[in-house]
């Protein structure tokens, strides 16, 4: 089956799906392509959903909301991003940067006081870097590899313990019963006093530990927000999910399990 993951060639989650093993890759330039492809049933796809330092990704948020698809496994690969060009820092005269990986690599960038291009990926930043002889890139060892390119800072994250949790998107949800962890969106469809703690109130009387929980705009307008649940899969997590129906729309994202990557 083929895995469709952001490209191009060098991006993080290219790299966790060679790690994974991966035999039938195929590369989509954006988050939202990936997401209609896994909609369409042509495969499953591999993005990113969270980062330790910068939070959620937003473009895998919104598909998950608005596409059919389904959570079937999660991953966690530690991130490291390293300054690449073929000049000193001083003679820099711009940085190409993903902006998740801005955020990042924030507290370095702002003190070298060069202009940052945003891109689409750490693979396209090493891609323009190249069409420059005095731009530099952001980018992971990966892609160091890959591109051949010049170092000339290392390890240029704010935070040595960098970490990104991944997800694969299904059209199907997970199939088997081992499942570890539960996903769901809540949209309330109205605002009132204690909403929030209602909803939540209907995990911690069942004692279903949450896992994340994250707020987004639903877009209907300033102030209205959706949530993004996870939480342990446990006896009464199907009770739990009934009864928020009584209360307000939700999205089932499906149950799913931890896969290690090598």
């Amino acid at each position: 089956m083929t895995t469709f993951v952001l490209g191009p060639e060098g991006t993080f989650s290219h790299e966790l799906a060679l790690r994974l093993g991966v035999s039938e890759i195929e590369l989509i330039p954006t988050i939202h392509g990936i997401f209609t492809a896994v909609a369409k049933g042509d495969g499953d796809g591999i993005v990113p959903i969270e980062n330790s330092e910068a939070g959620g990704v937003g473009a895998t948020l919104d598909g998950l909301l608005q596409y059919p698809v389904y959570i079937t496994a999660e991953m966690y690969m530690p991130i490291h991003h390293h300054l690449s060009a073929k000049v000193p820092v001083e003679k820099l005269a711009k940085i190409f940067v993903h902006t998740q990986t801005h955020e990042q690599c924030s507290d370095q960038l702002e003190k070298l006081e060069v202009p940052i291009i945003h891109t689409s990926s750490n693979a396209a930043s090493a891609v323009e870097m190249q069409k420059e002889s005095t731009a530099g890139a952001v980018v992971p060892s990966f892609a160091v590899k890959l591109y051949h390119l010049p170092i000339i800072i290392e390890h240029i994250e704010n935070n040595k313990d960098n970490v990104t949790r991944f997800v694969r998107i299904s059209r199907n949800p997970y199939p088997k019963d081992n499942a570890e962890k539960c996903s769901v969106i809540i949209i309330p469809s109205t605002d009132r006093a204690g909403l929030l703690h209602d909803l939540l109130a209907v995990f911690a009387v069942r004692q279903i530990n949450l896992t994340r929980i994250e707020s987004r705009p639903s877009k209907r307008g300033i102030g209205q927000y959706i949530f993004f649940i996870d939480s342990e899969k446990k006896e009464g997590f199907s009770d739990a999910i009934q009864f928020l129906k009584t209360m307000t729309d939700i999205k089932e994202l499906g149950c799913f399990s931890k896969i290690e990557v090598p």
